[in-house]
């Protein structure tokens, strides 16, 4: 990740609406709601791009690393987006990269990432990631630009 995101640097978005209790008594986002955000934004993809049905998939993804760097502040009430692409994908686990852009904002407020792995939900032990959640998860592979 770069020292600075823009949202050039992802492939997809999804909509994040800030909440009342998101603000804490300094008047901004409490970081912590950073990752809820995350996570709101990766499972949104879930369900829409891979039709995963998150209560119910034999195989699910749990988050086993997380980061995130904040740049500015964003508050309630507003309307965020949440830039996502997938910075690595392996067999039983994928490494989502997200950033939070305020409204008309071309830098992210915060961005970082969450490793998920890939696990049979009855075991709880790594499986490969299934077919169509793995063709989702291509999609959002950024297309690197040959050098010139």
């Amino acid at each position: 990740m770069a020292a600075e995101e823009t949202r050039g640097d992802y492939t997809r978005f999804m909509p994040i609406q800030t909440r009342w209790s998101d603000n804490d008594l300094y008047g901004h986002v409490n970081n912590v709601t950073y990752y809820s955000y995350f996570d709101t934004a990766v499972n949104a993809y879930y369900i829409e791009a891979a039709g995963m049905d998150i209560l119910n998939a034999e195989v699910i993804g749990v988050v086993v690393e997380t980061k995130c760097n904040f740049r500015s502040s964003v508050a309630y009430p507003e309307a965020l987006v949440a830039g996502l692409r997938v910075a690595h994908l392996g067999r039983t686990s994928v490494r989502w990269e997200i950033g939070i852009f305020g409204p008309d904002q071309e830098t992210a407020a915060a961005f970082g990432h969450f490793v998920h792995v890939f696990v049979d939900r009855a075991s709880n032990t790594p499986v490969p990631i299934p077919p169509r959640i793995r063709a989702a998860l291509e999609r959002l592979v950024p297309v690197r630009r040959a050098a010139s």
